[in-house]
């Protein structure tokens, strides 16, 4: 089948590194990023009331704001990262390991959430540039807040991509991301870079064209 998209849809687990070691820590079950990323949101949700002094209605209208700039880089990551068309041999290797895999074999349920090798260093990137970017601007005072918004939308990403792939989803929205997705995987990998939102899918015109 020329136009096939993947491998295999069955939930398997291919080998991606011939060092054990390396290949072990290739593998997330889902649950990981909630205990690594639950207790940052809380602590700086916490840090927000206890050194900012900042109102409920202001932490919330950041955490609000933090969500929606995730759904921008989810959709940025996504498109111009993850579906790079790399052309030395070293940047495939490299782009397959980080996305590639996941297109051969989508239903692998211990590579649907990011490792945390990459999203902790991620994380870290991003605090430090919401940083530069607010302090200058005289707003840091909303810097925790808006950083535990971003992350908790990053964590229901990754919940969420494990769902779509593993889990019956239901409700209007739920079906939604799902279908989206499952476009994504099995009618053309070059639209539908959104996931949470469609929104930047139709800003950008990557949105799913009619048949």
């Amino acid at each position: 089948m020329a136009n096939k998209l993947f491998v295999s849809t069955k939930d398997e687990s291919p080998k991606m590194f011939e060092n054990a070691f390396l290949d072990f820590f290739s593998r997330v079950p889902f649950y990981v990023p909630l205990i690594i990323f639950i207790p940052i949101i809380t602590y700086y949700s916490y840090l927000s009331f206890e050194e900012t002094g900042i109102s409920v209605p202001q932490f919330a209208a950041s955490v609000l704001i933090g969500a929606a700039v995730w759904t921008l880089m989810e959709y940025l990551i996504h498109r111009y990262i993850f579906h790079a068309h790399p052309t030395s041999d070293w940047a495939k290797k490299i782009h397959y390991t980080f996305h590639g895999i996941h297109h051969d074999y989508p239903q692998d349920s211990l590579r649907l959430v990011m490792p945390p090798p990459v999203s902790i260093p991620l994380a870290v990137i991003f605090y430090w540039m919401f940083f530069w970017v607010m302090k200058p601007l005289g707003i840091l005072q909303f810097h925790y807040a808006y950083f535990a918004g971003f992350v908790a939308a990053y964590l229901i990403y990754d919940m969420m991509h494990y769902a779509s792939h593993h889990v019956p989803m239901t409700g209007r929205y739920l079906k939604m991301v799902k279908d989206h997705h499952m476009k994504h995987h099995y009618k053309n990998p070059e639209e539908g870079f959104g996931f949470t939102s469609k929104v930047w899918d139709r800003f950008f015109d990557t949105d799913f064209k009619e048949d």
